[in-house]
């Protein structure tokens, strides 16, 4: 039985990513790497849940044009929202046709998304699928904290859910192409936090298991890749991990970037602890991870992605809130990938 680090020989390639952002997002230091916005954050829908349902339909269709794809070319989809039961997913891919993954791990969504999508082409079972993840702040304040309307103060712990989705399409091996060579799947990893206000003191711990577990079994250093990429850990979280890492002597500080603090600008923009929600280490990764490794900037890199594995009822009940982290390892397609 598999219960570390899974090899994929066959080396899935990302085929192509797409990715569609609001307002905030496209006033952050990566918004050229962006394919849509919508400077209203509405996208034409008239409630902020079919926004959100509308944002992964233009995430999906975008990136199906880009790569050449039809519908009928993907094998099936895997995706994942904030929203109860998955509803933005469900609304919003209904009608591709196409067979369909509802997914629920939090901001972790897209590295969980990758994992099953990467296992399955790599097995054989399928030869494309799609990975599509999305959250929007308007519909996740209203779910997890209060309406916009209500304007109630933010702590300074406290992170700004993105607006935005992220499709990204994997397919056989295609030489040029960056691919995912191993995946580690997260444990839940429950310290004691209860507070929803600081997701990443929440989400730290299952970061640090997840990233111990894949050193201890690799036997390879931080200093080995080229990045280590989080999300969303913010700043408080981000500092939790590099700490804790520390002192189980693993040096990440000068590799470790948080898809948190990369998507907006702290210091100009008001997001408090930095970004959060399932569309931020998404959209990152579309729009500013994956053209590095097309570049060659970045050649080999882990991408461990973070969720709060809670819901509004857990919240009320003032109950602890488990973490879990997945993590996918990339390389570039170049020569040295």
């Amino acid at each position: 039985m598999q219960r570390g680090i899974i090899k994929l020989e066959n080396k899935p390639s990302i085929i192509c990513a797409a990715s569609v952002v609001g307002k905030k997002e496209m006033e952050g230091p990566i918004a050229k790497g962006f394919d849509i916005h919508d400077d209203t954050d509405t996208f034409g829908m008239p409630t902020w849940e079919q926004s959100e349902s509308e944002m992964q339909r233009v995430a999906l269709s975008t990136a199906l044009d880009k790569s050449g794809c039809k519908i009928h070319d993907i094998d099936a989809i895997f995706a994942g929202d904030l929203i109860n039961q998955c509803t933005s997913s469900g609304y919003g891919l209904a009608n591709f046709d196409a067979q369909f993954f509802g997914l629920f791990g939090a901001c972790s969504t897209m590295a969980e998304s990758l994992t099953l999508a990467s296992m399955l082409v790599d097995g054989g079972k399928y030869s494309r699928v799609a990975a599509v993840t999305s959250s929007h702040n308007c519909s996740a304040e209203r779910q997890f904290r209060f309406p916009l309307e209500y304007g109630g103060q933010r702590t300074p712990t406290a992170q700004w859910t993105v607006t935005g989705a992220a499709a990204v399409i994997l397919g056989e091996h295609t030489e040029g192409k960056a691919y995912i060579c191993e995946v580690l799947p997260g444990r839940v990893c429950d310290k004691g936090i209860n507070d929803s206000a600081n997701m990443g003191a929440a989400m730290a711990p299952s970061a640090v298991d997840t990233l111990r577990r894949y050193f201890n079994e690799s036997g390879r250093s931080p200093k080995e890749f080229s990045a280590i990429f989080t999300g969303d850990l913010g700043y408080e979280g981000s500092g939790i991990l590099v700490d804790l890492l520390s002192s189980e002597g693993y040096d990440i500080s000068g590799i470790h970037h948080d898809c948190g603090l990369i998507i907006y600008d702290r210091q100009r923009q008001d997001v408090h602890a930095g970004g959060s929600g399932c569309g931020c280490c998404a959209t990152v990764l579309a729009a500013h991870i994956l053209p590095k490794l097309k570049s060659g900037e970045l050649n080999d890199i882990l991408f461990i992605a973070t969720g709060a594995m809670m819901n509004t009822a857990s919240i009320q009940q003032g109950l602890t809130i488990p973490g879990i982290a997945h993590l996918v390892h990339i390389k570039s397609g170049g020569t040295n990938g």
